[in-house]
């Protein structure tokens, strides 16, 4: 895997970032530092995770792991603002959430600092000042090396960014956003200003939940126990992806994947990675196949022709303004 600068920073990450929310939930600790393994084998050091996936079990085990490593050589994201206990703060971007819950990732972790702590959401709650503030403590404190932000809109990761700059405090370098050939909205507004502020972007479910692998092609709603659809507690939410929109998607993946001799997986996430805005996509795996075929979406790129078929099978309608960037986009000889 290559290594790529982390945005604005100093930082190189490798081109595929380790999501851990199977962790502790469809694999298990021994099969976990399997994964971790195998990924750091092949070059990846960038390891993503949350302090309520598995209710602070991924960390654990990623806590477990780390023990036996040089933990200078690897990167550890982890996110903060769910609700991890059931009083009125146990939730939230409050400087009293935010403490307890580093302290608490510290701990599973079994490390003295993390690389890159997230807001994981937006809290309309607590005011920016007293959330950044906090954020800016840790980091002279040593406790946090950079701050990342996940699911925020582009004005609000904007704000944000600029209020840092105002009050001279630590600015957030990347941006975790839902992002793959079916979720383009992306591009819209986040992915530009990414762009223009340059900052670090780690999109998550590139694979859109194992949708773009093929496997749920027939049918989501009979989706098997053991895969990301089947185990869901939200089937709805991936039951919206049945449309013929998807069924034009799947179908040119699958003419790409046999025009390069690759998987599926491995063209829609290359599609993901061909993207001058994303730093490094978030992968997710449940054993070695999984992660062994992901890893092969590395060290080649789809051509120009293939972009531009993916990219016209799953374009968006798109009404005002976003038909104009459309418009600019087809002038200069690209498909939306």
């Amino acid at each position: 895997m290559r290594m790529k600068k982390f945005g604005k920073t100093g930082a190189v990450v490798s081109e595929l970032c380790l999501g851990t929310m199977t962790f502790g939930w469809q694999a298990d600790e021994e099969m976990s530092h399997k994964i971790l393994s195998h990924f750091s084998d092949n070059g990846g050091n960038f390891i993503d995770t949350a302090n309520v996936y598995s209710s602070g079990k991924s960390e654990e085990i990623i806590g477990t792991w780390l023990a036996g490593r040089d933990r200078e050589s690897v990167f550890v994201a982890t996110k903060a603002r769910f609700k991890t206990s059931d009083h009125a703060n146990g939730v939230g971007l409050s400087r009293k959430h935010l403490y307890r819950a580093i302290r608490e990732s510290l701990t599973r972790l079994k490390t003295d600092y993390v690389d890159l702590l997230q807001l994981h959401a937006w809290d309309p709650l607590t005011p920016l000042e007293e959330t950044f503030s906090t954020l800016n403590r840790m980091v002279e404190d040593g406790i946090v090396r950079y701050v990342g932000i996940s699911n925020f809109r582009a004005w609000q990761f904007e704000k944000a960014l600029q209020l840092c700059r105002q009050r001279g405090w630590h600015e957030p370098v990347s941006l975790q956003p839902h992002y793959n050939i079916l979720v383009r909205a992306t591009e819209f507004e986040l992915l530009p200003m990414a762009l223009a502020e340059n900052i670090a972007v780690i999109p998550w479910s590139p694979l859109a939940g194992g949708i773009l692998t093929g496997k749920y092609k027939d049918s989501m709603s009979t989706a098997p126990k053991g895969t990301r659809v089947g185990d869901s507690s939200s089937p709805d939410y991936y039951k919206r992806y049945e449309n013929e929109r998807t069924k034009n998607v799947i179908a040119k993946l699958e003419e790409i994947a046999k025009e390069t001799g690759r998987t599926m997986a491995q063209v829609a996430l290359n599609w993901v990675i061909s993207n001058p805005a994303v730093t490094a996509p978030i992968i997710g795996v449940r054993n070695l196949d999984q992660l062994s075929d992901n890893i092969g979406a590395t060290g080649w790129f789809l051509n120009a022709k293939q972009v531009d078929d993916i990219n016209l099978a799953s374009r968006l309608d798109v009404t005002y303004p976003y038909d104009q960037r459309a418009e600019d986009q087809q002038r200069a000889g690209r498909e939306l």
